[in-house]
Order: structure tokens, then C-alpha cells, then sequence
């Protein structure tokens, strides 16, 4: 169970504060690696490192839908029911983030509010900044924490503004699409792509009065699936109804989550998954520090600057361009 005593006040505090579960230490730790200054991201990489053997002993489960769908009610109700089972869930909630201030601005912690004050639950809302689709950048650094930290369960919720679904299916070993009646989750609606990387489809608000829409809608997403070809070899993707705002179908829900994860477990996917992953993510990094690293560099971004002009006005061709910032970055 989380503590709330003995507050990391150094960042060397700060791995034994995160493994005694302090969700403040947690916080802090989270505050630290998506902090761009240059001293903050070598302290977050010294506790990263320290923490890397105490991770990846939870279920990671990316959660998307279109504005409407009842994600964070989802979220809570699920979250919810794992504490009634003794489990405990963290949810890393990823906002969009204003233009002005840069800070997240949907509140999560408002939106979640049984769930965050729960002693054994951790809720943290991460502004999206520039990342790609509302995906924070460090969002797979504070999965690991947040495994570091004792949680069973991590929930990553994305805005789900398109192209978030693909930056989250790389973090997560299982991809659920929420969907509901009346929002605009006709078939025709989703594009297929999304749909191709869910291996569990939840329609949501099968209560009241749309309850026969939720019906027809699920039946129309399984007769899809059938002509999608699966990503696994070892799971064919299912279709389920709940009502998050009467908690009901969320056990089953539950249930076909730790089959899933049984299944990749016993198949040994499940680590073949993860470590692709990662490499990926590695190359994200390289990507991402070599392009930092001309930022940085008066003469580089100057000559950068310069050729980006060119390519704006049809003067060269971006391959070109690229390939003389490439040479001027290895001189």
C-alpha cells in the first residue's frame, strides 16, 4: 500500500522513496524525467537506472477513444474494481496541453476523482506538449516507475486524436479502443488502422436508451474483426459491452485483460513484444537527441535554418537537405 510519509527531498532520495510505493516520490520522479533541462535529464537517467530492475512486472494497457466515449469514467470504474480485488492500478492520463501555458488543461484528477483519492491508486495527468498525437515523450519512462513503485496495473489514457493509438500500441502490451453509441462510432467512422491495433474493443454506455445502438454497434465491430488480420497468431481480438457508469460488464472486462496477458505470458509474446519495443523506443531517443543536439549548436541550427528555407521554397528537395545537415553535424 502507498505511503504519503518521508517526501523524497533530493533526487538521490528519490528510488528508495519511489520503492517504498510514496506516490509523492513517484510524482517528483515523474516531474524529473519529463524535465528538458540538461542537468534535470542526467538525474533522471541516474533513477531510472537504479529503478530498471525492479520494473516490468505489470500489465500495461493503453486505453483510447474519441472525446465522449466515457474514457476517464471507464478508467475509473476499472480502476476501481482492481482495488476491489487488492490490486493497484496507476493511470498516466495524457492531456492535451494549452498553447499558451504548455500545462494540461482536461484535469484528469478532477475527472478521476474517486480513483485519485485512493490511497492505492496513482492518477497523473501529463501535458502532451509537441509529442506526437498527444503521446507525452516520456510517457514509457514513467510506466516504469510507476512499476517500480509496486503498481499491478498501468493505464495510459490517450486523447485519442489519431495518431496517439500508434505512439501508445508501442508502450503497452495490450491496446483497448473504447467506443459508444450516438458519438460518432459508426463503423464508417474509425479508421481501419486504429481498429488493426486493438486487440479488445469496448463499447461503452450499454445502458438506458442506448442500449439496442450498443448492441447493433458491437455486432457490427465483430463481423469486421473477422476480416481484419490479427496481431497476434496467439489472440483474435474481441468485441465486449459495459456501462462504466453503472460499473456493470466491467469484471468480464477485467477477466478478458488477464486472458490476454495469460496467453502472451504462455506464448513468450509477451517478451518478444516488449523488447521490440524498446528498441524502438531507443531509436526515438537517438532520433530525438541528435536532433536536440543541432538545436543546440549555433552554427548547426543556423545551417539547418538556412536549408529548412530552401526546402520551403522548392529550392531543394528535403532528402537533399537532410543529408547536408547530417554532413554538417559530422564535421
Amino acid at each position: 500500500m502507498s505511503s504519503e510519509s518521508g517526501r523524497a527531498t533530493t533526487f538521490e532520495d528519490l528510488p528508495q522513496g519511489v520503492l517504498r510505493g510514496d506516490r509523492r516520490a513517484l510524482a517528483r520522479a515523474i516531474t524529473l524525467i519529463e524535465s528538458e533541462r540538461v542537468d534535470h535529464r542526467a538525474a533522471a537517467e541516474s533513477v531510472l537506472a537504479m529503478l530498471l530492475p525492479h520494473t516490468g512486472r505489470s500489465i500495461r494497457i493503453g486505453i483510447s477513444g474519441a472525446p465522449g466515449v466515457g474514457k476517464s469514467t471507464f478508467i475509473e470504474a476499472l480502476g476501481m474494481y482492481l482495488i476491489g480485488q487488492r490490486t493497484r492500478p496507476a493511470v498516466l492520463a495524457v492531456d492535451p496541453s494549452s498553447q499558451l501555458s504548455g500545462g494540461s488543461i482536461l484535469g484528469d484528477k478532477t475527472r478521476m476523482e474517486r480513483l485519485s483519492r485512493d490511497e492505492m491508486a496513482f492518477v497523473r495527468p501529463s501535458p502532451a506538449g509537441e509529442s506526437l498525437g498527444g503521446v507525452a515523450r516520456h510517457t514509457r519512462d514513467a510506466i516504469l516507475l510507476c512499476e517500480a513503485a509496486g503498481y499491478d496495473v498501468v493505464m495510459v489514457e490517450t486523447v485519442g486524436v489519431g495518431q496517439s493509438e500508434a505512439a501508445v500500441a508501442e508502450m503497452v502490451d495490450l491496446f483497448i479502443l473504447l467506443l459508444a453509441p450516438g458519438a460518432g462510432d459508426e463503423l464508417q467512422g474509425i479508421k481501419r488502422g486504429i481498429v488493426e491495433l486493438a486487440e479488445l474493443i469496448v463499447v461503452n454506455k450499454h445502458d438506458g436508451d442506448l442500449m439496442p445502438a450498443a448492441n447493433r454497434i458491437a455486432g457490427e465491430y465483430k463481423a469486421a474483426l473477422g476480416l481484419l488480420r490479427p496481431l497476434s497468431a496467439h489472440w483474435m481480438p474481441e468485441v465486449h459491452l459495459c456501462s462504466a457508469l453503472e460499473a456493470r460488464g466491467i469484471g468480464e472486462i477485467w477477466r478478458v485483460v488477464e486472458r490476454h496477458h495469460e496467453a502472451m505470458q504462455t506464448s513468450g509474446e509477451l517478451d518478444r513484444r516488449r523488447q521490440d519495443q524498446t528498441r524502438r523506443a531507443m531509436w526515438r531517443e537517438v532520433s530525438e537527441a541528435l536532433l536536440s543536439a543541432i538545436r543546440v549548436d549555433r552554427g548547426l541550427a543556423s545551417r539547418a535554418e538556412e536549408l529548412e528555407q530552401r526546402v520551403m521554397a522548392g529550392d531543394m528537395a528535403p532528402g537533399q537537405a537532410a543529408r547536408l545537415v547530417v554532413e554538417a553535424f559530422r564535421q
